[in-house]
């Protein structure tokens, strides 16, 4: 089996366990099929999530000039404290930043490598804890726009991290955390502007990826030094695969690459 297409974030499924999906223009792979199966990944060229061109990739699968100019790569993706929609201001294209930052958000624990907070559009979960791979998370609150999502996030990040140690996910040495006791914990640290928010009857949801071995010490595989790899595919986890041999691959990090996979 043959596919080529440019790289984007891989589609999930919720089920146990979870369902992944490579899709390309004119075809998909659901990848937990190929699971045990030798894949041989063949980079081909750059192509912008954007534009289009053929041009180096910048970051977030976007070409230099694109991340720069696009409104879907505007600070506040990252930094959602920055957010300016509900006051009417805009920072690249405000119908665009309406549409996307005044929606429900949800500010969530995840346990991944660690515990962490987070922020997501609420029609995002659980896919965002997928992307993370956290086997464990749950909603702290649920607010009706990004920027009170932000500001809730950065006053709990005093109290409980905000980054995954990617390593540590990807071999699996992770410890199962109470995270209902983690979001009481942190109540009193929530912004008096997003309490009343606060979801006190969520439960933790269990997330199973699909997995046959854990790397013992992970390799990353960069397709810009190394076009063209080959390897039995032992797991999925995140937006990771990761092989055999202890090579991991983020199919995220690599969105706007072109390649080619071969199935043997």
């Amino acid at each position: 089996m043959q596919y080529e297409g440019v790289l984007k974030k891989m589609q999930t499924e919720i089920g146990h366990p979870i369902q992944y999906y490579m899709v390309f223009e004119t075809d998909f792979l659901n990848v937990n099929q190929v699971l045990d199966k030798q894949l041989t990944i063949t980079f081909i060229k750059h192509q912008c999530l954007n534009c289009g061109n053929d041009r180096p990739i910048y970051r977030q699968g976007f070409c230099r000039t694109c991340f720069f100019e696009i409104p879907s790569a505007g600070d506040w993706i990252m930094r959602p404290e920055l957010s300016t929609a509900h006051l009417d201001k805009e920072d690249r294209d405000l119908e665009y930043e309406k549409r996307i930052q005044l929606q429900p958000h949800i500010v969530y624990l995840a346990n991944s490598s660690n515990v962490k907070v987070g922020v997501t559009r609420k029609g995002q979960i659980p896919t965002r804890w997928i992307d993370q791979g956290a086997h464990e998370a749950i909603e702290i609150v649920e607010v009706p726009n990004r920027y009170l999502a932000g500001i809730t996030e950065v006053a709990l990040k005093d109290y409980v991290g905000d980054k995954t140690n990617w390593r540590t996910m990807l071999t699996n040495t992770v410890v199962d955390e109470n995270l209902v006791e983690w979001r009481e914990k942190l109540r009193p640290h929530i912004p008096q502007e997003a309490l009343p928010y606060y979801l006190s009857s969520r439960e933790e949801t269990q997330l199973e990826f699909p997995v046959l071995q854990y790397p013992t010490k992970v390799k990353s595989l960069n397709l810009a030094k190394t076009p063209s790899y080959t390897g039995t595919l032992k797991g999925i986890k995140g937006q990771y695969l990761m092989f055999e041999d202890n090579t991991v691959f983020n199919v995220r990090g690599s969105e706007g690459f072109y390649v080619g996979i071969t199935v043997n």
